[in-house]
């Protein structure tokens, strides 16, 4: 195999990759965005006071 054998396989499995990996994009990218969507999370809940820490006795 020549090093212009190896080119050209090289830049074909390239080729072939990049095909693969726009059509695995474009299939995520047709449903609907959601960026003017409102968030469920709106605040903390629970941990309002600061943790405490102590040192095990015994």
């Amino acid at each position: 195999m020549s090093t212009d054998d190896k080119t050209a396989a090289s830049e074909e499995m390239k080729r072939k990759f990049k095909e693969a990996l726009d059509k695995k994009n474009a299939h995520h990218r047709e449903g609907e965005a959601h960026l003017d969507g409102d968030s469920a999370v709106h605040g903390t809940h629970g941990a309002v006071t600061k943790r405490e820490f102590r040192r095990k006795s015994g």
